[in-house]
């Protein structure tokens, strides 16, 4: 069933509306999982995930206990206008929450979309790269939440788990405002800006599956799901261009790296010569990588991960 969160009248005569696909069960009552994504007009990874989890469910409708909330586009203008933040406010819609009732209509937006969420027994906010970097499927828990988040998290057929180190910029996020007023939610990253990558949204699909019969939602045999890697900031090696050109990659993401290997080059178009070489800081995972080939002094290249938690 399709239902409206919340809606706003807009200035041009129209209304915005945020719309979620609320799938009760055959089975009684249960668990509430809600699988949200759209926070960002330019991530749509999760938009696969969402169309993907919605059909499945619905033949399986029968085998179904509790209630599945599926919100696929929270800043549907966005999406629309294929903008990262709100159109027409230079605003990053991940950076206003819990909102405000009292305040803007962006604000109230949000607001009500905390609100409608709480009291989940679990959240899945879906999120991909920007254009620049592309990402393994990874789940990403600040250090204050990881005791309850990780034994939660392994079940969601990701490959990583970073845990990271807090960060003031994150209690403005949804993720934040969901897990500090007790309802737990895990943000996956995964892929790259503006498209869509099968393989990754498949591989998360399967693992929301598994947590739903793991919570005991699907009464369907237990899906097997590849246990993640664990870690923390310390074990991250991050890599940055000095020069400005275009990269040129030569290791493939997701692969095996050692220490000093070469990752890459920046290259002078131009001219023709390489102005530099990029080489791995230590040894292991080569989780994110330049996916955008432009790159300025400071870019972010690649993100290395070295030893890590079984």
């Amino acid at each position: 069933m399709i239902q409206d969160v919340v809606s706003v009248r807009l200035p041009v005569g129209e209304d915005l509306i945020i719309q979620k696909n609320h799938i009760v069960g055959d089975c009684g009552e249960g668990p509430r999982i809600c699988i949200i994504t759209g926070t960002h007009g330019d991530e749509l990874e999760g938009q696969y995930v969402a169309w993907k989890l919605g059909r499945y469910l619905k033949k399986r409708i029968h085998k179904l206990r509790g209630v599945v909330d599926i919100y696929p586009s929270l800043n549907s203008l966005g999406v629309s206008t294929i903008e990262r933040g709100l159109p027409g406010f230079d605003l990053d819609m991940n950076r206003i929450f819990p909102g405000n009732t009292e305040s803007s209509a962006n604000e109230y937006i949000a607001k009500k979309i905390v609100e409608d969420i709480s009291g989940a027994d679990l959240a899945i906010d879906i999120h991909a790269s920007n254009i620049f970097l592309k990402e393994i499927p990874q789940i990403r828990i600040n250090e204050k939440t990881a005791d309850k988040l990780v034994p939660m998290a392994v079940h969601l057929n990701m490959d990583l788990i970073w845990v990271h180190s807090a960060a003031t910029v994150l209690e403005s996020t949804l993720a934040w405002s969901l897990n500090s007023t007790g309802t737990p939610c895990l943000v996956v990253e995964m892929g790259v800006g503006m498209r869509l990558t099968k393989s990754y949204g498949d591989k998360l699909v399967a693992g929301i599956l598994a947590t739903m019969t793991h919570m005991g939602m699907l009464h369907e045999p237990l899906q097997p799901v590849y246990p993640p890697i664990i870690s923390s900031d310390g074990f991250v090696g991050y890599v940055n261009a000095n020069q400005s050109g275009i990269f040129m990659p030569e290791k493939e993401h997701g692969s095996q790296v050692e220490e000093g290997e070469i990752l890459g080059y920046v290259a002078d178009p131009l001219t023709g010569i390489i102005r530099e070489e990029l080489r791995s800081p230590i040894t292991g995972l080569l989780f994110t990588l330049r996916e955008y080939p432009v790159v300025y002094s400071g870019s972010l290249i690649a993100r290395v991960l070295g030893g890590a938690e079984e």
